[in-house]
């Protein structure tokens, strides 16, 4: 989801609520503690230098039961952001504090916002001598079994 996508998202809702990749709905009093702008530098495995921006969004929840962030609130929160991330349409990525802090993408239904599940993978793998088929079959989450064919 992009910037544009989640001020839109907004303008229709009285409520808002975000649900993890299970299903389970975040605490109705959570907070968004920060947004900002992420930029990651790297370099692949095959030497291709790479550069990745993000729009972030920090969540988190207290005691303070009684809170309760109207969508209102939180679209003042992104025009306040500007400032720091810009007028360009940016890909949003969340954290969220579970056992350790998680990193998701999200995406809007309609009425809720989802926390989605993001993937590593290889982004050279034409250097790393990876074929195809193995680097699509972590993602298939097919269970393999002898002489069923797929492994």
């Amino acid at each position: 989801m992009k910037i544009t996508e989640l001020k839109q998202s907004l303008a229709g809702l009285t409520a808002i609520n975000f649900k993890l990749p299970d299903g389970r709905y975040l605490p109705a009093h959570f907070h968004v503690t920060e947004v900002g702008l992420v930029t990651k530098h790297f370099i692949d495995c095959g030497g291709v230098e790479r550069r990745e921006t993000v729009a972030n969004f920090q969540l988190w929840e207290a005691g303070d039961y009684d809170h309760r962030l109207a969508p209102e609130k939180f679209l003042h929160i992104l025009n306040l952001s500007e400032k720091i991330l810009g007028h360009e349409d940016l890909d949003i990525e969340v954290e969220y504090q579970q056992a350790t802090i998680g990193k998701f993408g999200l995406a809007f239904d309609g009425q809720d916002f989802s926390l989605t599940a993001k993937q590593t993978a290889c982004l050279a793998q034409d250097a790393c001598g990876i074929p195809d088929a193995f680097a699509v079959l972590p993602q298939l989450q097919v269970a393999c079994t002898p002489g069923g064919g797929c492994c």
